[in-house]
């Protein structure tokens, strides 16, 4: 059976990953079919709402129904980091959620956004797979580019060299035609 906001067999303290157009939003089940995540102005608005995100510098903790979060994207129970770091004690990680609900955090969507926000929560260090992945394709990204600049750099110095060699041939022969008439 397919998971829906209304059955979802989450866990107090279990992280929820919502598949956004674009990214991925994190929140954390804190039981009684209710989550605690970190949101910035705007962040419910389409592609307006991406680029609000990503310009914002504060978030603010809130606690919703997971449908109101979840809405018609597609989510999982994805506890990311159990595989290599124990997660702290359900009950203190509710506990601290709940007890963050209303603040206004400091944001970025680089160093620390919802994934960090829920992390933080349940293993008690901040991490996030998005922002380490962007990373990844972003450096493959730069060197792709250097590698296509390089490239177009010898073809192009082969050019002017075969434009140079032209040249020079091209002179010599005036010169070898003038001395023959």
């Amino acid at each position: 059976m397919a998971l829906t906001p209304y059955n979802h067999n989450a866990k107090p303290g279990d992280l929820i990953e919502i598949f956004r157009p674009g990214y991925q939003h994190w929140a954390l089940y804190i039981g009684g079919n209710e989550v605690v995540h970190l949101t910035t102005p705007g962040s419910d608005s389409g592609s307006f709402g991406v680029m609000m995100t990503v310009l914002s510098t504060v978030g603010t903790v809130e606690c919703h129904k997971i449908w109101e979060v979840v809405g018609n994207d597609r989510f999982q129970i994805n506890n990311l980091l159990d595989h290599r770091q124990e997660p702290r004690d359900r009950g203190v990680i509710v506990r601290e959620a709940c007890e963050l609900v209303g603040r206004e955090l400091p944001y970025s969507a680089a160093t620390y956004n919802c994934e960090h926000f829920v992390t933080g929560l349940r293993y008690g260090e901040p991490e996030s797979r998005q922002v380490q992945r962007a990373a990844v394709i972003g450096g493959a990204a730069i060197v792709g580019v250097g590698a296509l600049v390089a490239l177009g750099a010898v073809l192009f110095g082969g050019l002017l060299k075969d434009d140079e060699e032209d040249q020079r041939e091209g002179r010599r022969g005036s010169r070898h035609r003038r001395r023959q008439q």
